[in-house]
């Protein structure tokens, strides 16, 4: 026995038994499965400043000693707490990263951060068995370091003495289940201008297998370090590794979040409340004025649909994408870092600088696993079962926004890369922003010309919304009144804060900030939305079936003409149904009732009057989503390729005056000069004719 041993030993058993004596019964009951008792660092202090210090000081030994006490611990059942470990959490100094320093070697240490990758769990060899191929007998040699250490003193039965050969046994071998992590800064404690960096961290046993890249963690641990090798010889440099002795996950999934009783209680009491809607909408983004019905729609996307499977395997999504369209200052961006904040795991990419690979999944040679090839999730993987939100969509490229139509409708990621095919689940709902192309949005121009976006990827989202800045007195003065009065507020508190003889009171500042106060916290509200996506499945009573089914088969019939457009699809029929559940689970009901179904036509039908509607003759049309022409648009280019053919045939070469063909189209059919050029621009784009001079143009037959 060591002398900390023997030093720490009584101490550490009459700690555990005054502490711990229920948890290590429990402990007990369930050992092997559970092998790890958690220690709180705080009750550790409570019952002894020494022992305390000594755990930051020197680790190693302590807990080395801990665990021999455990072992010792008489218990009512008749069982030995072999292989159990004592794992310590709430460590007060937590540690970033870059503040890491060789005084910090071989101490207790805290560090916070976002985990950037993780290797397969594989098993570690602790105790090695060689058989001696001459004799037979066999020879234990202790592993400890990461050079696999064979027996160098020769066989150990005193007759043969020979020194080899051996071979290892496995069967009589000791194996540990370990694994390599990547533990990263968190990207919102990054200093201006500085890359985030990265320790490497060992696991072993317990801990290991139940950490995913993109998890935040607080991962204890003993610093230690490891001699750099090089090619001559060895370098006087070290690199750090953490050896983990306990993880703490701080933003956990919606069914991870803890609820406790009192927590249930509240939220239950807060479902009953007539108010819910208007309090959930004033709880999102408060510092924003107005946009009650977006507020409302990002609602129902937190609380999301539910997720169906099958019979025949066909996974229908729950999840409602959305997408922001506007003039540029009117807090687009602002709305989508709240809800990121809200959603227990969100992510924020912005188009300009997020690639293809970076959004989904990328290849990558790993230097943790022997430089093989291991492939890295991107934004949409790492919030699955959250939400991802990307600004300024319409600056992606054209290639990276191919890569969202996958992950948005079928909600995976395949990839086949570097020798690996893979497909990776993205269940996430997608919150997109985007700029008009001209900075504006012009209201008689259809959506698809102004924001440079595939029709095919804008159809596949349930919500798109055109916010307009258009200037209204009355409203202005409240919007201004509202900003000016929640820059007051923060100037009032930072002034508290950071002068030291500031004469503001905390009370005078809790009076102004209730202006820009969610009525519902935020840590509440995520709770709350948790428990609606754990415990709530609604399902849809007949009157608000049938009133769905009667909006879109009336909204069809008028698509039913021949020179009609069609309305709506079955893509929004799906839309609606999602967003009706969504709406239930906001009052924690079971049952979809007809008022969530008038709830989601009037939010449906807010976003088709601004989106889906043609210029030009004010009627809805499906095909302005689905294919970036309306049908009138459609229309007059088969009237002007109509005029463009009967030109060609008066000139001989079968070359059209572009002058003649605007006076033909203007005279005979009524398209003015403007929208004739816009067309033929169109069916350049797609091919449809040829120019073979400025003044000229020809059909492609």
């Amino acid at each position: 026995m060591t002398e900390t041993e023997s030093k720490w030993g009584e101490k550490l058993k009459k700690f555990f038994k005054d502490y711990y004596w229920n948890e290590i019964l429990q402990l007990a009951n369930e050992y092997p499965d559970q092998r790890s008792l958690e220690v709180d660092f705080t009750d550790m202090e409570k019952f002894d400043r020494e022992l305390s210090k000594e755990l930051l000081e020197h680790p190693g030994e302590l807990i080395f000693a801990a665990e021999a006490a455990l072992k010792e611990i008489d218990l009512p059942v008749e069982k030995s707490l072999e292989q159990a470990h004592v794992r310590v959490i709430k460590i007060p100094n937590r540690i970033p990263i870059r503040e890491l320093r060789s005084k910090h070697l071989s101490r207790f240490v805290a560090i916070e951060g976002m985990i950037r990758k993780a290797t397969e769990v594989r098993p570690r060899i602790t105790k090695a068995a060689f058989q001696c191929l001459r004799c037979g007998h066999l020879t234990i040699v202790e592993q400890n370091s990461f050079k696999f250490e064979e027996p160098f003193a020769g066989c150990e039965e005193e007759t043969c003495g020979k020194k080899g050969p051996f071979k290892v046994s496995i069967e009589d071998s000791t194996f540990i289940d370990a694994q390599k992590l990547q533990i990263q800064e968190s990207p919102e404690n990054l200093k201006g201008g500085s890359q985030p960096q990265s320790l490497e961290v060992d696991t072993e046993d317990d801990l290991t297998g139940n950490i995913t890249p993109g998890d935040r963690v607080i991962i204890n641990g003993i610093l230690k370090s490891r001699q750099r090798a090089l090619k001559d010889g060895k370098s006087t440099f070290y690199d750090l590794v953490l050896e983990a002795n306990s993880i703490e996950r701080l933003d956990k999934d919606f069914d991870e979040l803890e609820i406790t009783p009192e927590d249930e209680e509240q939220i239950l009491e807060l479902s009953r409340d007539p108010a819910i809607y208007e309090k959930i909408i004033g709880s999102i983004a408060p510092s924003i004025y107005g946009y009650e019905d977006i507020k409302e729609a990002l609602a129902l996307q937190l609380f999301s649909g539910v997720v169906k499977s099958l019979p025949d395997g066909a996974r229908i999504r729950g999840d409602i994408h959305m997408m922001l369209v506007g003039d540029p200052g009117i807090a687009k961006s602002q709305l989508l870092r709240y809800v990121v904040k809200l959603s227990p795991r969100g992510v924020f990419a912005s188009g300009r600088s997020a690639s293809a690979s970076g959004l989904t999944a990328a290849a990558v040679k790993d230097d943790m696993n022997d430089g093989r090839w291991t492939i890295e999730g991107g934004a949409l993987v790492m919030a699955d079962m959250g939400i991802a939100a990307v600004d300024e969509m319409d600056k992606m490229k054209t290639e990276d926004k191919s890569a969202l139509h996958e992950a948005m409708e079928q909600q995976t990621i395949s990839v086949a890369k570097a020798g690996i095919i893979a497909t990776l689940k993205s269940r996430c709902a997608l919150l997109g922003a985007a700029n008009p192309k001209y900075g504006r949005f012009d209201r008689y121009e259809g959506l698809a010309e102004q924001i440079s976006m595939p029709p095919a990827l804008l159809s596949r989202f349930d919500l798109i919304f055109v916010l307009l800045d258009t200037p209204n007195h009355a409203l202005d003065s409240r919007i201004a009144n509202h900003i000016l009065q929640s820059h007051y507020a923060g100037e009032l508190s930072e002034q508290r804060l950071k002068l030291p003889g500031s004469k503001v009171t905390e009370d005078f500042v809790d009076a102004e900030l209730e202006v820009i106060e969610p009525v519902i916290q935020a840590e509440v509200m995520r709770k709350y939305v948790a428990y609606a996506r754990k415990n709530v499945y609604p399902v849809m009573e007949e009157d608000a079936r049938q009133h769905l089914i009667d909006f879109y088969t009336g909204l069809r019939k008028s698509g039913e003409g021949k020179n009609t457009p069609v309305p709506v699809t079955a893509r929004q029929l799906e839309a609606l149904v999602r967003l009706s559940e969504a709406s239930a689970r906001i009052r924690l009901s079971n049952v979809v009732t007809l008022e969530d179904a008038k709830r989601t036509i009037r939010i449906t039908m807010n976003c088709l009057k601004n989106v889906g509607v043609d210029p030009e003759t004010g009627a809805l049309d499906a095909d302005i989503l689905a294919s970036g022409t309306s049908m009138s648009q459609r229309n007059k280019i088969k009237l002007l390729k109509d005029i463009i053919k009967k030109v060609c045939e008066k000139h001989p070469g079968g070359k059209a005056p572009l002058e003649e063909v605007y006076a033909e189209a203007e005279n005979e059919n009524g398209i003015d000069r403007g929208h004739a050029e816009e067309y033929i621009k169109k069916m350049k784009q797609r091919g449809d004719i040829l120019s073979p001079d400025q003044n000229h143009i020809r059909l492609i037959n």
